[in-house]
């Protein structure tokens, strides 16, 4: 485990959360800064765009696409049997995991930039096309049932939903202006980010205190799901990475997107789409059990996979 200060934020939430304090952040201060992290990270991919032809982004753009389409499939097949759950809750959790989650990326891009790892910044651009694969995967797969909502609504709510437009949004303003039109932006974008999202893993720290009493609902075959799939979908990330011509760090970075579970996008689509699925056997295995792991352990290990694959 490596002490990272992103990490102990995250650790001291839960721990606060376990001995009863009444620590807790303001509501608006946990919107500005998920704006403001979604922005930032959006920012800092477009100004790398700005440097670089789009066309030449595309196959790899496909081909991490490609990747979203078939993970959430992965993991129904594996919540199905040997999980055992019904057609709509495997369905409901694979679209979870097929999704990401723009904290667990953000810890990535911290952890690189503390260890001075190099990654191409238009690993951004990826963060922003993998979050919607996952959930129209995953209702499809529900459909089988004949559950869900229209498609086409759905995905029109989740396109113009809060962290995909800003994340879109924050890189074509990075993409138009490039390197010296935000220069004069930098020390809030990029000077104050890691302060910032120390403040948002003390937080979600608080948040996943609070689900961890719940995990004894889920049973024991599905906490062994989220502890097992981070690990695979890292390696099958970091691997992708590696053939589609990403650098070590890039290819960290691709198995974190991989591994990681959403918990803001998936949920609200789910909410809308799945109602008869059951958010509590969801949220605590993702708050509870996979993002704790991945940022203390899993950051570790997708880099140690990409090295591996590198070499």
């Amino acid at each position: 485990m490596s002490l990272d200060p992103v990490i102990l934020f995250f650790l001291l939430g839960i721990l606060a959360r376990l001995v009863r304090s009444d620590l807790r952040l303001p509501e608006p201060l946990y919107e500005a800064l998920s704006v403001y992290l979604l922005l930032a990270l959006g920012l800092k991919g477009g100004v790398e765009l700005a440097r670089h032809p789009l066309a030449a982004l595309l196959p790899q753009t496909a081909a991490v696409i490609l990747m979203g389409c078939l993970l959430p499939v992965v993991a129904f097949a594996l919540l199905r049997r040997p999980v055992g759950l019904d057609r709509v809750n495997a369905a409901a959790i694979a679209a979870h995991y097929g999704s990401v989650s723009v904290v667990t990326f953000a810890a990535g891009v911290a952890w690189l930039e503390a260890r001075a790892i190099a990654f191409e910044p238009h690993l951004a651009l990826f963060l922003a096309v993998l979050e919607v694969p996952g959930i129209v995967v995953g209702l499809l797969l529900a459909r089988g049932a004949g559950a869900g909502a229209a498609l086409g609504p759905l995905l029109r709510e989740v396109l113009a939903g809060k962290s995909v437009l800003l994340l879109l949004g924050g890189l074509a303003i990075g993409a138009v202006l490039g390197p010296a039109g935000l220069k004069s932006t930098a020390p809030l974008f990029v000077d104050l980010f890691k302060g910032a999202l120390c403040l948002f893993m003390l937080e979600l720290g608080l948040v996943t205190g609070r689900q961890l009493g719940q995990l004894r609902h889920a049973g024991a075959r599905l906490v062994a799901f989220a502890l097992v799939v981070p690990l695979l979908f890292g390696a099958v990330g970091a691997g992708v990475g590696g053939l589609i011509g990403l650098s070590v760090g890039g290819a960290t970075l691709l198995g974190t997107l991989a591994a990681s579970a959403s918990y803001i996008a998936a949920p609200a689509a789910m909410r809308v789409a799945l109602p008869e699925a059951d958010p509590g056997l969801s949220l605590p295995i993702v708050l509870g059990v996979s993002f704790p792991f991945n940022v203390i352990v899993g950051l570790d290990a997708y880099h140690a996979f990409a090295a591996l694959l590198a070499r």
